[in-house]
């Protein structure tokens, strides 16, 4: 059995006990502090010629993880350091950050799909070599689900959906327009950033029931 596939099968059985005998569709929460998705061009103008990442942990979506190394992100009113690189590099650079973040920086982040960066705000980013100008990348990353295709066939999900999903608790709360991210890549885990979280006190490995929209 591949590792995804084992991966999912772990993840599904222990959401059938979540769910206890319910038929209703659940997701697990991964909650994303601010990081950076950079392009092995930019890698190697923060860190030196032909530098590569060192994994530091393997997150959940089979394939990626987050790096060692970290840099100094700077914007026209304050800097934040040590956020954390996540790999594999990518073809762009990318800085998603939260709501919070942008007053800390000054910069007005729209609120986007990861990869949707045209026309975004840039930053400086400072590494340990260099510091390079990123003229656009800086996003607050929309709410979404990754999820594969047999979880999605199975409750009637299809890829772009937006669907609702609920938290119970002491601060329950609903959140709207959550996209849905469907591909044979993925396994179901529900991403939010740190204000979100704050916001309905929810933690990693948490779980939400998902609802139609």
């Amino acid at each position: 059995m591949e590792k995804a596939q084992l991966v999912e099968k772990i993840t599904n059985e222990v959401l059938k006990r979540i769910k206890a005998q319910s038929n209703v569709p659940s997701t697990v929460v991964g909650v994303s502090n601010r990081h950076m998705h950079v392009s092995k061009a930019d890698l190697e103008c923060l860190f030196g010629k032909g530098y590569e990442l060192t994994k530091w942990k393997n997150l959940k979506q089979p394939g990626q993880f987050a790096a060692k190394e970290t840099v100094t992100i700077v914007g026209p009113k304050g800097a934040i350091e040590k956020v954390r690189i996540l790999g594999p590099v990518r073809n762009r650079t990318q800085v998603e950050i939260s709501k919070t973040d942008s007053f800390t920086l000054g910069i007005k982040a729209p609120i986007r799909e990861s990869g949707n960066i045209k026309d975004t705000p840039g930053v400086m980013i400072k590494g340990p070599k260099q510091s390079i100008r990123l003229h656009e990348g800086v996003i607050i990353a929309k709410r979404h689900i990754h999820m594969s295709p047999s979880f999605a066939k199975q409750h009637g999900f299809h890829d772009k959906e937006l669907v609702k999903v609920q938290f119970n608790g002491e601060r329950g709360l609903v959140f709207n327009e959550v996209l849905l991210r469907v591909s044979e890549k993925f396994v179901n885990e529900m991403h939010i950033d740190t204000d979100e979280a704050n916001a309905g006190n929810i933690g990693n490995g948490d779980v939400g029931i998902i609802l139609k929209g």
